[in-house]
């Protein structure tokens, strides 16, 4: 896969091969859908996983806030599925009900053209929210949220986790797996590992900030999303189209990511405003409530195509879409290549 994995050999630090008495214990940071596939996949192999997730629950930017009476999707909007292995997995999420197809009435907004945009592209979500897949996935995992890794240190017979909330942990871990946004690794990097640090430290990621709006009946526009190459916003989303929502109306506004790093530190007031004004310039009502969120680490201009990265001698590894071409699809097949070579390095213990 990459020059990580072709260069090393694994030390089988506390561990025995899969298939022995004990099977490795390994830790996992992270519990978007990188993180959920990788460790579904190693735990199907017969490894011990426990995942770990400062947030207060799984699906990373697969997310959806929910209030009194209403819900919308304000981090990934949808996802695509083109890989045969993430097309299957796709099928299996529609059959357990926790994903649909989405078929929106899309629109372009670009300057002073604005026509409806017809597509091919078949468009997923999750049902009836966006972190129903994530659900799926965790139901049979071990996780623990919130739980923020403050650091990591090798400590014989493996590794051992910081955790800010409960001191350091007991378990000693034969590998430690970082599915965590790019910004993020290298703090949780150890020294021994200046190739992964140097790796995470050349993706870039772009902030976002998103506006959740309601309203208190359907908004009569013409379009249930839009992608918008004017002003300050990106993408403009019904959310109550998409299948499985219940509850009050609302939208959901993207901003660009130039917008958004520029005012990055802004009140949310005021970030509010801009993008209420240029949602009211494409025809938008003003809503009855709005709800800010900024993302710091929403995408990465450009993605890497590691793909994954995998430190056999140190048992230390990484994954997510920044690795793999962004994408929910990207981070979900980041997580299984990682997961598969890290088995290989284990069945050769």
């Amino acid at each position: 896969m990459n020059e990580l994995e072709r260069s090393s050999t694994h030390s089988g630090i506390g561990t025995k091969a899969v298939g022995a008495q004990a099977a490795p214990h390994l830790a996992l940071i992270g519990a978007g859908i990188a993180g959920l596939s990788c460790a579904t996949l190693l735990q199907q192999a017969g490894l011990e996983v426990s995942l770990f997730d400062k947030g207060r629950g799984v699906g990373g930017r697969m997310s959806t806030r929910r209030g009194d009476g209403w819900q919308c999707d304000h981090g990934a909007q949808y996802f695509t599925a083109r890989h045969p292995e993430f097309r299957a997995e796709v099928a299996r999420w529609q059959r357990a009900g926790v994903a649909g197809q989405w078929q929106p009435r899309l629109w372009l907004f670009d300057g002073d053209a604005t026509a409806g945009r017809e597509s091919t592209v078949e468009r997923f979500v999750g049902t009836p929210a966006m972190t129903a897949p994530a659900r799926h996935l965790a139901r049979t995992l071990r996780v623990q949220a919130p739980a923020t890794i403050r650091q990591i240190r090798q400590q014989a017979p493996g590794w051992q986790l910081l955790s800010a909330e409960h001191g350091w942990l007991e378990p000693h871990f034969a590998a430690v797996l970082l599915a965590v946004p790019a910004p993020q690794a290298p703090t949780l990097l150890p020294q021994r590992a200046p190739d992964l640090v140097a790796l995470a430290s050349s993706a870039v990621m772009r902030a976002c900030w998103a506006l959740m709006l309601r309203f208190a009946a359907p908004v009569d526009l013409p379009f249930d999303a839009a992608f918008v190459n004017q002003g300050p916003l990106r993408w403009i989303a019904r959310n109550s189209s998409k299948p499985g929502r219940s509850g009050e109306e609302t939208w959901l506004l993207h901003a660009r990511a130039e917008w958004s790093e520029a005012h990055l530190e802004e009140d949310a007031e005021s970030v509010a405003a801009t993008l209420l004004h240029a949602f009211g310039q494409l025809g938008g009502p003003t809503p009855e409530s709005w709800t800010a969120h900024r993302w710091r680490y929403a995408d990465t201009e450009p993605a890497l195509a590691e793909g994954c990265a995998w430190r056999p001698d140190a048992g230390l590894g990484l994954c997510g879409d920044w690795l793999n071409g962004g994408k929910v699809e990207g981070a979900w097949l980041s997580g299984r290549m990682l997961a598969e070579q890290v088995l290989r390095s284990f069945a050769r213990c």
